[in-house]
């Protein structure tokens, strides 16, 4: 069934949509707000001969909204992830990655997985409740949780309602293990409760980071701290016993994949003993904005990245097979496979590794509960 096409300029004061603007808005990584896949109407931008789309681009600011979910622990059976269960604060992400994985996900909320995606944003108040009411259910089995996985924890409207601390704090009392996935030095601030689970192994903590190029990452992670604080994040994590790992994530082929062994030496120089990464994966809407992203910023290299991006996913954009959907496949999928593995034994890392405990797991004492017998 065809969709129906509606057209406008820049935004007018007071509408929460529009389509796009020649020259992005500042400080946001995408370029369009086209509509969702599940929406029956389908914007695209459109000159109505007033000269509406010259001049600067409309101001697109933040906004937040409540989401009033009854569960907050989701869970997966995914065969090439380490994890089975985890949390996100947030719906959204404010840091605007142009690559994120995660923007399909605003399509299920009728909003766009474009700039709808990093500016109009969701927040779980009742996160740290549910968890404690979801870890206390009889039956419960402890392993390690996720925090990072869809969307960044540390995002910076975190500052403002720290739901992220909050959530800590619980699975501190619960002796729970958690993992945390960021590209934010914001985790700092939790380095009291992150440093105190760490010293029982309940806590590791992976650091994102796509590029050294700071004008590179201001373009591609607009919001996101530079690389210099998430790399120092490293050092004082190490410092403060708390485990340590650096992701090259996204690495996408002629654009930052030739910054692979750097980035793993600057994430070894500050202490971190573990790495990982992952290639660019363009599923659903993601391929239509890095694209578009890509032809405004690296116009030069644009179809030489996108032809290299398909002969890792057997000529299409993506592949979301089992196995594949990660690292890829193919000539130069495998030789990025093989420069990390060299790296990372060049350079020790990935030498060991100990799983987070699971044994210590014993909820603390609620209100109401009875006195037990000694």
């Amino acid at each position: 069934m065809a969709k129906n096409i509606v057209g406008y300029g820049p935004r007018p004061a007071g509408e929460d949509e529009f389509a796009a603007h020649p020259s992005g808005v500042r400080g946001r990584g995408t370029f369009s707000n086209l509509s969702g896949r599940f929406e029956s109407q389908h914007r695209v931008l459109m000159d109505d001969g007033w000269g509406t789309l010259e001049g600067d681009p409309p101001k697109l600011k933040t906004t937040v909204a409540i989401d009033a979910t009854r569960s907050i622990i989701a869970r997966n059976a995914s065969p090439d992830i380490p994890f089975d269960r985890s949390i996100n604060p947030y719906r959204g992400c404010e840091h605007g990655c142009v690559y994120c994985f995660a923007r399909p996900t605003h399509a299920y909320l009728g909003l766009s997985p474009g700039q709808d995606f990093e500016s109009r944003l969701f927040v779980k108040p009742k996160a740290a409740q549910l968890l404690r009411q979801e870890l206390r259910k009889p039956g419960y089995q402890v392993r390690t949780m996720a925090l990072g996985t869809n969307t960044d924890p540390y995002q910076p409207i975190d500052e403002k309602y720290q739901i992220t601390r909050e959530v800590l704090k619980v699975l501190r009392d619960f002796r729970h293990p958690v993992g945390i996935v960021t590209k934010s030095n914001r985790v700092l601030r939790d380095i009291d409760i992150l440093s105190e689970m760490a010293k029982d192994n309940l806590a590791r903590v992976a650091i994102s980071v796509t590029t050294l190029d700071r004008e590179l990452a201001r373009t591609m992670e607009p919001r996101a701290p530079t690389p210099e604080r998430r790399i120092e994040a490293i050092r004082e994590l190490t410092a403060a016993g708390v485990p340590a790992t650096v992701m090259t994530a996204p690495m996408i082929p002629a654009l930052n994949d030739h910054e692979m062994e750097a980035i793993l030496e600057r994430g070894r120089e500050a202490g971190a003993r573990h790495a990982g990464y992952v290639v660019l994966r363009l599923p659903l809407e993601i391929k239509d904005l890095f694209r578009e992203w890509l032809e405004a910023n690296q116009p030069g290299r644009a179809g030489h990245v996108m032809s290299l991006i398909r002969s890792m996913r057997g000529g299409k954009d993506y592949d979301a097979e089992w196995g594949k959907r990660m690292k890829g496949s193919g000539v130069y999928a495998e030789l990025i496979g093989k420069r990390f593995k060299l790296a990372c034994d060049r350079l020790g890392l990935n030498q060991w590794w100990t799983p987070l405990a699971t044994d210590l797991f014993k909820p603390p004492p609620a209100a109401g509960d009875q006195l037990r017998l000694l």
